[in-house]
């Protein structure tokens, strides 16, 4: 049986977990596809775009969290516009960071950057509908 302290811990990151995937999933339905036929090289970089989620410190001096996740991005990306472009979701509540369409070298820059604690390719997860015992 579980304690009280590991029941808490477990409900409150299932809880957050369930909040997060709404937003992943409508990230996935709405970014745009690119045809063969774009050469430029942003339609490139656009391609070989992935969502990624990047986990930051708190805010300081009662910065709001969006806007210290869309600075951190511009930092990479070069400009608010961009970073604003590639935000998919900024994460408030139970955890502190953003989700964002990124390049693999995007990625790997993000992931220098102070304040970023870690970044993670976005997953799919599936949640079981059917009946069955928790493991």
């Amino acid at each position: 049986m579980l304690s009280r302290t590991n029941l808490f811990f477990f409900l409150y990151f299932s809880a957050s977990l369930l909040l997060l995937i709404p937003q992943i999933a409508m990230a996935e339905q709405s970014s745009p596809t690119t045809t063969a036929a774009s050469s430029s090289p942003a339609a490139a970089a656009a391609s070989e775009s992935a969502v990624h989620i990047v986990y930051t410190e708190q805010p300081q001096n009662n910065e709001e969290p969006e806007a210290y996740h869309i600075r951190t991005l511009a930092s990479v990306l070069g400009s608010e516009e961009a970073a604003k472009e590639a935000l998919v979701y900024s994460y408030k509540n139970a955890a502190s960071g953003f989700s964002a369409k990124l390049t693999p070298e995007q990625v790997s820059q993000i992931a220098k950057q102070p304040g970023v604690l870690q970044v993670v390719p976005n997953r799919k997860l599936e949640l079981h509908s059917g009946k069955g015992v928790l493991h």
